[in-house]
């Protein structure tokens, strides 16, 4: 029976599904961070290293998730996923020792979310979609932001109410009942049933496909990942990867702590944290659809300026702890830094695309999940040695001019225009 709609939307229903229960059951560490120093008295680089630990998990599986996705497709890779993270969530009320937090919230959430984050969407979502890839992945991952304000508030409430056990209890059969059902509709490109991208009529001798190849050379090579490695456009993305979720991380991880030690109430510190997610929706949607038109090196360095402008916020609050400089740093870090994610998986698509993409992405995530590992850490560390996270925080900086540099130096499109540039890239091969 045909659908009286694109298929392609269902994937992105199930994905703004999935994004918004399986991202922010890890995000929740940032609500578990301080109870957890509170009953245990252990260092917070100790503690934040749990998460951390999480994301060295992360990558190392991360080229294997790209493999699997490669062979078995996202149903395998998301169910995966689901049992990975629920128990984790499930056995982590357990924790006596910091090595219980770090197998738990580190390796199994960790590996987890690799799956039913980001990275796993990213694997299969742009075969869906050419003209509207950047609007359908915002919309998708918009369902972090929906998450965040729904559910974070639950969890904290649960923590206050009950204690952070319970919570992390709630959150892994929460996972179970409603992820493991509705991933099983999920396919890996409109082809496998009988569709193209965009819901578009299947091309014939007087319907010729739109072709979005600027450099010809490139988009003919049949691009493995030994192939890939071996071109500086890896090395590029791959930087501006590692950067992109260390200043995400770094931020992630930490303010809600630093909003408490600086003299915030509970309530603005987690109101910032769901307040930020809660922005990122219509920060994801537009820039996704604004990538569309203008490219996707834009749009990457619009959301590193969002990290930059978010990070001087946080410094300035130090001295300043008004509320209008909360509003900046969520307005800052929400509305443009998420605007990195629209865009992740179309950036090593668009210049990478072929049949062992999965295995080439999830290699370019090893290294950007290495920089989420790095930013809680060396941030944490970083204020133990110095008191401060003033440090800290102007490396965040740093590494987002870093970020952004890097992406520019790998310019997807120069390889793939995206449809609002079309035209200019057919001018010039003209």
């Amino acid at each position: 029976m045909r659908l009286p709609f694109f298929y392609g939307w269902i994937i992105v229903v199930v994905t703004f599904v999935t994004m918004a229960i399986g991202v922010n059951a890890r995000t929740a560490f940032s609500l578990f961070f301080p109870p957890i120093i509170d009953e245990f008295g252990w260092e917070r680089g100790v503690t934040a290293g749990a998460f951390s630990f999480g994301f060295l998990v992360s990558g190392a599986v991360s080229p294997l998730i790209g493999r699997l996705m490669d062979r078995a497709g996202p149903r395998a890779v998301m169910e995966l996923g689901v049992a990975l993270m629920a128990g984790g969530m499930l056995l982590a009320p357990l924790t006596t020792q910091p090595w219980h937090l770090y197998l738990t919230i580190g390796v199994m959430v960790g590996a987890g979310s690799v799956c039913l984050g980001y990275s796993g969407q990213s694997l299969f979502l742009p075969n869906w979609f050419n003209r509207r890839r950047g609007l359908a992945i915002g919309l998708a991952f918009a369902g972090v932001g929906i998450g965040s304000m729904t559910l974070l508030p639950w969890v904290q409430h649960m923590i206050e109410q009950t204690g952070w056990r319970t919570a992390c209890t709630a959150m892994g059969i929460l996972i179970l009942v409603v992820l493991a059902p509705i991933n099983l509709l999920l396919h890996r490109r409109p082809e496998d049933i009988g569709l193209q991208p965009d819901g578009d009529a299947a091309p014939s001798a007087s319907n010729k496909p739109v072709s979005y190849v600027v450099d010809h050379h490139w988009a003919g090579i049949d691009w493995t990942l030994s192939r890939a490695v071996r071109t500086a456009r890896f090395w590029w993305i791959s930087l501006g990867y590692f950067g992109g979720l260390y200043i995400w991380y770094a931020v992630q991880v930490h303010q809600t702590k630093y909003l408490l030690d600086i003299g915030f109430s509970p309530n603005v510190a987690v109101w910032a944290l769901g307040a930020v997610s809660l922005l990122g929706i219509p920060g994801q949607i537009w820039l996704g659809h604004l990538s569309d038109r203008v490219g996707r090196e834009w749009i990457w360095t619009a959301g590193c300026l969002g990290f930059a402008i978010c990070f001087a916020a946080l410094i300035a609050l130090k001295s300043f702890p008004t509320l209008m400089l909360v509003y900046l740093m969520v307005l800052a870090q929400g509305a443009l830094g998420y605007g990195l994610t629209s865009i992740m998986g179309a950036v090593v698509l668009e210049i990478f695309q072929g049949k062992h993409f999965g295995s080439i992405f999830g290699t370019v995530m090893l290294a950007a999940l290495a920089g989420g590992a790095a930013g809680p850490w060396v941030t944490g560390s970083l204020h133990d040695l110095t008191g401060s996270y003033a440090v800290a925080f102007a490396i965040g900086i740093a590494v987002s001019a870093l970020s952004a540099f890097a992406i520019w130096m790998a310019s997807p499109g120069k390889v793939r225009a995206v449809a609002g540039q079309l035209h200019k890239a057919r001018a010039g091969a003209a």
